[in-house]
């Protein structure tokens, strides 16, 4: 049994003296302009979104868009709500592609909202971004895509669903490069790319080509991933040597979370796929880091949950993606080295469902075998979450619905060779089952048949019968499981 994958995808004052660049005016010596000082900010960090055709509300590519909404714009940029970029600064590194505006833009926005919104000199102005309407990576090798459009109503919550699209892998292949594409801009806030080789989830989909409803995650025990979207998000290619696989047979299961947009719409995404022509020479896998022992009582406001997995072999951290649902607030995950010293992955201070996804880092994050990853969420489940979607709050356990809750790290690791990933997979699998076991006894999320094999796991190895798995118990628990699993 593999540990299933719950992803679903990405996203978010005073004057400081700094030196003066492209959007940081000195507040102190001239009043901000659109043309001068503003629109460098929003180009650069909103007009990927807030364009015409893309989910965004509203664009802001001219001047009018953007003086109409000034006080708007200081607003949301004050608060850190926008641009959508969850990750605190400096801690874990450096991510690729951050949407993080600089104390000093901020700054500068409200300074220019407050004087009145000035458009200024028209030769200052910039040129407004220019956007590539096909695929942003060139031609793919192989495109998919829903075998029909999904019908969407004009009103009513979001919506997630899973769609199944066969690969036709006759073996395994290697690929570089994968690209979502969103049949339509307006209502599809994300997508997470699964793959799926038992058959299951093309036996959820009642009828092909209409999904079937799926929040958490895709519901089974998923064969591989091949990544996610959201706005703002840009393909790129795999570092010489890394190729993600697609096992022969196997479907993708593309996760899309759909806002919708006040009219009827359809939507018919497709995914773009480039192939690599060499095997690669390094090994790419993933850690999932779990705890399913979740109770949180109506009315907590700081309900804790901690869980951890240790790395088998020497890894390299490419990226995390740290998974709950709308009682989290803070999540914070670290690695604990062997010699005691602690390498920080990623804390988000103001967690939001809607604008999660992967952080991948500039630099790998090398890390030595023995190497604890471990994470730390901070859960409200009072009248004062605004998130809260139970009023009066209730309590919320472990599971998909939004009603449920979760609390997962999803690392991708790269290691020395492509060998060395059944054992490392295998490792982290067992890891992974031991931690969550007693949790998902508890829990509707299995089968009944799943259920009954996971209570004989848990009576054999529970020694001091107190209904759970300790610490000292799990060494055991882990290596029966990987006797247990098959190798690859």
């Amino acid at each position: 049994m593999r540990p299933r994958i719950f992803l679903s995808i990405i996203g978010f004052a005073g004057v400081v003296a700094l030196p003066v660049v492209a959007g940081d005016t000195d507040a102190r010596t001239a009043v901000p302009t659109f043309n001068h000082d503003i629109a460098p900010i929003i180009y650069s960090n909103c007009s990927n979104c807030h364009r015409p055709g893309e989910v965004a509300p509203f664009s802001l590519l001219t001047y009018d868009d953007a003086a109409k909404r000034a006080k708007q714009l200081a607003a949301v940029t004050a608060a850190r709500f926008m641009p959508p970029w969850k990750a605190e600064p400096g801690y874990g590194g450096h991510f690729m592609n951050e949407r993080r505006l600089t104390d000093a833009q901020i700054a500068t926005i409200r300074a220019w909202a407050t004087n009145g919104a000035p458009e200024g000199d028209a030769s200052e102005k910039p040129v407004p971004p220019k956007f590539t309407n096909g695929w942003q990576g060139g031609e793919p090798d192989q495109v998919v895509a829903m075998s029909q459009p999904y019908s969407l109503p004009a009103e009513g919550p979001d919506q997630f669903r899973c769609f199944v699209i066969p690969l036709n892998a006759k073996e395994d292949e290697y690929v570089s490069e994968v690209e979502f594409r969103p049949g339509n801009h307006r209502v599809v806030h994300h997508a997470i790319l699964f793959m799926d080789a038992s058959g299951q989830a093309s036996k959820r989909e009642k009828v092909p080509g209409q999904g079937y409803d799926c929040v958490g995650g895709p519901g089974l025990a998923i064969s591989g991933g091949l990544g996610g979207w959201a706005p703002g998000t840009t393909p790129s290619k795999l570092s010489e040597g890394l190729s993600q696989i697609i096992p022969k047979g196997a479907d993708l299961v593309m996760q899309l979370h759909y806002h919708l947009s006040g009219k009827p719409e359809e939507d018919r995404s497709q995914v773009g796929i480039t192939f690599s022509t060499t095997p690669p020479v390094k090994g790419l896998t993933l850690v999932t880091v779990g705890n399913a022992s979740i109770d949180i009582p109506a009315g907590e406001s700081n309900y804790v949950v901690k869980a951890s997995a240790t790395l088998p072999m020497d890894a390299e951290v490419l990226s995390v993606f740290p998974h709950a649902h709308y009682l989290c607030k803070d999540m914070k995950v670290d690695a604990k080295l062997p010699d005691g010293t602690v390498t920080p992955l990623i804390w988000i201070k103001d967690w939001d469902f809607n604008w999660q996804g992967a952080y991948r880092y500039e630099s790998p994050i090398k890390l030595p075998r023995g190497s604890e990853i471990e994470m730390q969420y901070t859960y409200d489940n009072s009248a004062s979450n605004p998130r809260n979607p139970s009023n009066p709050p209730r309590e919320v356990k472990f599971g998909e619905q939004t009603t449920n809750e979760m609390a997962f790290t999803f690392v991708q690791v790269m290691l020395d060779s492509p060998t060395l990933v059944d054992a490392f997979q295998r490792d982290a699998n067992a890891q992974f089952i031991a931690s969550v076991l007693d949790g998902v006894i508890a829990s509707d999320e299995i089968s009944p048949q799943q259920k009954a094999q996971m209570q004989l796991l848990l009576n054999f190895f529970d020694k001091n019968k107190n209904g759970r798995i300790d610490a000292e118990e799990r060494p055991a628990l882990i290596e029966f499981l990987k006797k247990q699993m098959p190798r690859q």
